[in-house]
């Protein structure tokens, strides 16, 4: 049986709090439509992480993906994006 996927979403207002931790001006503002693509990109780079880590698992005979399985794909993972 197939499970059905929940949409997965970054809420608004948390990208804009991190963003804004980030930016080295405080009088920086960023734009609704700023805010949307950039959590938008984090939701892709997370599922990318997890698909590359479980992958990464499987290659090590491994049927619960470990924070090493994370580490190990990380370096490579941060240069495709």
């Amino acid at each position: 049986m197939e499970r059905e996927e929940e949409p997965v979403e970054f809420s608004k207002i948390l990208v804009s709090k991190l963003l804004q931790m980030h930016l080295e001006e405080d009088k920086t503002k960023v734009s609704g439509p700023a805010v949307l693509l950039l959590a938008e990109l984090l939701k892709v780079f997370v599922h990318e992480a997890a698909a590359r880590a479980a992958r990464q698992a499987l290659t090590e005979d491994v049927s619960v993906v470990d924070i090493e399985h994370v580490e190990k794909i990380l370096p490579q993972l941060l240069l495709d994006f």
